[in-house]
């Protein structure tokens, strides 16, 4: 599943992009996610409990940030095993680009790939509720991080 988008961002590129690396953020803004922690510089491992169709699942796994190019754009990978639900994996390139009037133009272009039994739910539910759930996590990204710059 391919799928991309975009979302303008009430602050400056470079809270964004504080933002967009900061564990506790994107942990509150990750739908399902239990707990996101940094291992290093570019790793976190992270517990995410999400529901697709009548299957509900934990998958645990780890998240990688390369092709960085600060404070401009990242890619974001991330592979989670799900015991026998199955595996989720994918990941995200974003960019940001300042717009001139305090505001960023955050894009992204998101690839998923589910296995297992997960896999059986069939690709239009699948697709529709990954989705949902990158267009949950970029809006309330937008919504935390946007508020944040205010009370800066």
């Amino acid at each position: 599943m391919d799928m991309n988008g975009s979302e303008t961002i009430h602050a400056p590129v470079d809270v964004v992009w504080r933002g967009l690396n900061d564990p506790e953020i994107l942990r509150q803004c990750i739908p399902g996610c239990e707990s996101l922690e940094k291992t290093s510089e570019t790793t976190m491992t992270a517990t995410v409990v999400l529901k697709v169709g009548p299957v509900k699942a934990r998958f645990e796994g780890a998240v990688e940030l390369s092709n960085l190019n600060p404070p401009l754009s990242y890619t974001i990978s991330g592979e989670g095993k799900g015991g026998m639900v199955g595996f989720a994996k994918g990941g995200a390139d974003v960019a940001l680009t300042d717009q001139g009037d305090g505001t960023t133009l955050l894009t992204y272009s998101v690839r998923a790939d589910v296995g297992g039994k997960i896999a059986q739910l069939g690709s239009r539910l699948i697709d529709s509720t990954a989705k949902k759930l990158a267009e949950q996590f970029f809006s309330s990204f937008g919504a935390k991080v946007g508020t944040q710059a205010v009370t800066a």
